[in-house]
């Protein structure tokens, strides 16, 4: 594990302070890793949509209706 140096501004500080005085996190390498670890979640997520969004811009336009493409995707999710 790597160790490093890092300084915070004044209310960064004091809301990791709170979050360990309300005993979230044992310490503040512990909540900053989590922050990391949301943050990297939220990219892959992001990524994930984009290729969707790709995929679909591709596949060019529907003559299917709102509720026709509503049912549409209901059936691919339960089966």
């Amino acid at each position: 594990m790597n160790r490093l140096s890092i300084s915070f501004t004044d209310p960064n500080n004091q809301w990791m302070n709170r979050l360990l005085d309300a005993k979230e996190y044992s310490s503040k390498s512990e909540l900053v890793n989590d922050l990391i670890r949301r943050a990297r979640q939220q990219e892959q997520e992001l990524e994930l949509i984009r290729m969707k969004l790709e995929r679909a811009e591709k596949s060019g336009f529907t003559q299917m209706g709102a509720q026709d493409i509503l049912e549409e995707s209901k059936n691919r999710l339960n089966g």
